[in-house]
């Protein structure tokens, strides 16, 4: 005899509509605000960290249920999101994936702002995204007050692990960020950056065509076609 499998709880209906989203307003102004300015703000993001909880408890080999919850739970989820969790996240309904991106273990999201995250962009673990920050004045931290700026990662991006990209920064198409890092300003696309903090240090080039670590060459079926 076998036992029957727990049936899943219905995910509901997102809360985040487009009415909840002009209560929000303030939030995605780049403004100073204060979180009581904005109209049910603690029982919104209550209900969004509940979707963040069942997210991380459901297990890899329920991967129907892991799709569903993180398309209610983002604000865009593309086709082939793999997050390695636990994935923490302020809101979570103000983060944007595109297609196929991976994030391993133990991403942060500040988003309080938004967060747009390009297809196929890789995220190494323990990384941070900061779209929010607190003004340094003291009385105004005292009451709790904070802004948001968004945070654009492009497409096909690699952040390495430990990073940490602050409020407003973009960062292009293709380009690679150095493990350890703290991306304080926009990064080119096609570059390799790192630093604290981040810097360009070159372009992606012809020799990366050829080595993918130090002086180790690609084998036969990763070598780059001559036209």
């Amino acid at each position: 005899m076998t036992e029957d499998k727990p049936i899943a709880k219905p995910i509901a209906k997102p809360i985040i509509d487009d009415a909840t989203r002009e209560k929000m307003a303030l939030m995605f102004s780049g403004e100073v605000y204060l979180p009581d300015d904005v109209d049910g703000f603690f029982d919104l993001q209550a209900a969004q960290r509940d979707l963040q909880l069942e997210l991380n408890a459901t297990p890899l080999t329920n991967p129907k249920r892991r799709t569903e919850l993180m398309q209610v739970f983002f604000g865009a989820a593309g086709e082939g999101l793999y997050l390695e969790c636990p994935v923490y996240a302020n809101w979570g309904c103000n983060t944007y994936w595109g297609e196929r991106c991976y994030a391993n273990f133990n991403l942060t999201l500040v988003d309080d702002g938004e967060i747009f995250i390009g297809s196929h962009t890789m995220i190494g673990p323990n990384v941070t995204l900061v779209a929010t920050g607190h003004p340094v004045r003291p009385d105004l931290r005292y009451q709790g007050a904070q802004y948001s700026l968004p945070v654009h990662i492009g497409e096909n991006v690699w952040i390495g692990a430990n990073v940490t990209v602050l409020p407003g920064a973009t960062i292009g198409d293709n380009a690679v960020i150095g493990a350890n890092s703290l991306v304080t300003k926009d990064i080119p696309a096609n570059t390799v950056a790192y630093g604290s903090p981040c810097k360009v240090i070159r372009e992606i080039n012809e020799r990366d065509d050829v080595y993918y670590w130090r002086d180790r060459q690609f084998s036969e079926r990763f070598k780059v076609k001559e036209q």
